[in-house]
C-alpha cells in the first residue's frame, strides 16, 4: 500500500471509530479536493447516515476570519500528519491554529440529543448538541443544566473550556457539573473518562478538552426545576454615552448573588444609523421584584429604555441571537479582569465609537460577563485544568463587517481595547 493510502486509510479508521462508537448516523465529513478514490475508502466505513461533503457549506462558521478551512491529503502524506478538526457551533475564537487546504473538518451537528434519568438528577448530553437544544430538552423535563449563554453555540465545546453560565453562580462551571465522558482518543481508541478512570484525561479535558479528544457524550449534572419556577427576569436597561462612569461604578460595586450575573455592552441600534449605545443586561433567577431590588443600584442610573421581563429559561438567552449569525469577519480579542475601571471604560467607549466611523463596521460589539463566583471559587483548582475560576469579568472585543481589506484597522482596533482592559485588570500578568 502506498504511503497516501495508509494516511488516507489512518483518518478514515479515526472517524470510522467515532462513527461507530455512537448513535448511526452522526458526522457529515467534510474534506475539500480530496480525490474520490479517498471517499470510496471511507464511505464504506462509517454509519449508514453520515455523509462526506467536499462543500464548507454543510457547516458554516460563526467568523470567517482566520477560519480552518478544509482541503486535500497532500500535506498530510508529507508530514505522515492527518490534521483534523472536530466542529459543533462553529464558533472558535482561536487563529493561530490552521487545518490549511489539507485538514479534514468533522461536523458533529447530528450528535444532538439529551436524555434524562428518572430522577432528572442527571443527562446524557451528545458532542454535537448546541446549547438551545439542551436548554430545551431540559425544560421539556422540568429540570436544569447548566449551559453557556449563547443558543447556538456548542454545548459541548463551551464546557470543556470551563462553561460559563447563567446558573454557575447556583451550580458552578460546566466542568464541575460534568459526571463521565466518552472520548475519542487520537490514535481512534474509545475511552471512558470518570474520575476513576483515565484519571489524568479527567483533570484535563475539564478546562482543555479540545486539545486531548473529541467528547462524543458527557453524562452531566442535572437538577429538577417545575416549569412554572424555571423562571428568570433578565432583558436589557439602556443608558446614554454621559452616564458610562456611573454605570461601570455599579457594576464593580455590585453584590452579586447565587442567582446573578450580569453583561455590559457597548453596541449599536443597527441599521439604517447603527447608532452606538450602552447596554446592560442583569440577571436574577426568581422573581421580578426580587431582581429589580438586586440591581437596584443600576436601576438608580435611571436607563432611557428597560426592555426587562420575567421569562421562562427556553428565553433566556434569546437576546444574545444576534451572536448567532453565520459568516463576516469577526476577528476576537478577550481579556480577563478583577475590576471594572471607569475611566478605562471611557477609554474604550472612545476607541469604539472611532472605529464605526469607519463604513461597514456597524455591528461590531464590545462585552463584558460577570457571574457570582462564591460557589464556583469553593472547588479547589486542582479537580481540573481550568485555570480561571479568579477572573471576575471577562470581556471581548468583536469587530464585524464584511470586508477582507479591514482585517488591519480591526485588528488594531481589538488590540487596542484588549490593551486598555489589560493596563487596569488587577492581575501580575495578562489573562486572556
Amino acid at each position: 500500500m502506498r504511503h497516501d493510502q495508509l494516511v488516507a486509510a489512518f483518518l478514515a479508521y479515526v472517524v470510522a471509530v467515532i462513527s461507530a462508537a455512537v448513535e448511526p448516523g452522526i458526522f457529515q465529513i467534510a474534506p475539500q479536493r480530496l480525490p474520490r478514490s479517498f471517499d470510496d475508502e471511507l464511505r464504506p466505513r462509517l454509519s449508514a447516515k453520515a455523509t462526506i461533503s467536499h462543500q464548507l457549506s454543510v457547516a458554516p462558521r460563526w467568523s470567517e476570519y482566520h477560519s480552518p478551512h478544509p482541503g486535500t491529503i497532500v500535506q498530510f502524506c508529507v508530514q505522515n500528519q492527518i490534521p483534523f478538526l472536530a466542529q459543533t457551533g462553529g464558533h472558535g475564537w482561536i487563529d493561530s491554529w490552521h487545518l490549511g487546504q489539507n485538514g479534514v473538518l468533522i461536523n458533529m451537528r447530528a450528535l444532538n440529543k439529551t436524555t434524562f434519568n428518572a430522577q432528572r438528577t442527571q443527562a446524557r448530553v451528545q458532542g454535537g448538541a448546541l446549547i438551545s437544544e439542551v436548554i430545551a430538552q431540559a425544560y421539556a423535563n422540568n429540570a436544569q443544566i447548566i449551559t453557556g449563554n449563547c443558543n447556538c453555540v456548542g454545548n459541548m465545546g463551551a464546557a470543556l473550556g470551563g462553561g460559563y453560565g447563567n446558573l454557575m453562580g447556583i451550580y458552578g462551571f460546566s466542568v464541575d457539573n460534568i459526571l463521565s465522558m466518552d472520548v475519542v482518543l487520537a490514535n481512534g481508541s474509545m475511552v471512558t473518562v470518570t474520575p476513576s478512570q483515565n484519571k489524568d484525561l479527567w483533570w484535563a479535558l475539564r478546562g482543555a478538552g479540545p486539545n486531548f479528544g473529541i467528547v462524543t457524550a458527557a453524562k452531566m449534572k442535572a437538577y429538577p426545576v417545575p416549569r412554572a419556577q424555571n423562571m428568570a427576569w433578565t432583558g436589557g436597561l439602556y443608558y446614554t454615552e454621559d452616564k458610562i462612569e456611573r454605570v461601570v461604578q455599579a457594576i464593580q460595586d455590585l453584590d452579586l448573588r447565587a442567582p446573578m450575573n450580569v453583561f455590559l455592552y457597548y453596541a449599536t441600534t443597527g441599521p439604517p444609523s447603527f447608532t452606538p449605545t450602552v447596554l446592560v443586561t442583569p440577571f436574577y433567577f426568581g422573581s421580578e421584584a426580587d431582581g429589580r431590588a438586586a440591581f437596584k443600584s443600576l436601576l438608580d442610573v435611571q436607563p432611557y429604555k428597560d426592555s426587562t421581563a420575567h421569562i421562562p429559561y427556553t428565553e433566556w438567552n434569546t437576546a444574545a441571537n444576534i451572536f448567532c449569525i453565520k459568516g463576516g469577519r469577526k476577528p476576537s480579542y478577550g481579556a480577563g479582569f478583577s475590576r471594572m475601571d471607569p475611566a478605562t471604560w471611557r477609554q474604550i467607549w472612545n476607541a469604539y465609537v472611532d472605529f464605526l466611523k469607519i463604513p461597514g463596521t456597524g455591528s461590531s460589539t464590545i462585552l463584558t460577563e460577570c457571574y457570582s463566583l462564591s460557589y464556583a471559587q469553593s472547588i479547589q483548582k486542582p479537580t481540573s485544568s481550568f485555570a480561571n475560576r479568579d477572573v471576575r469579568f471577562n470581556g471581548a472585543a468583536i469587530p464585524y463587517y464584511q470586508d477582507a481589506s479591514l482585517d488591519a484597522e480591526a485588528e488594531a482596533f481589538g488590540s487596542k481595547v484588549r490593551d486598555l482592559w489589560r493596563s487596569t485588570d488587577g492581575f501580575p500578568g495578562n489573562r486572556t
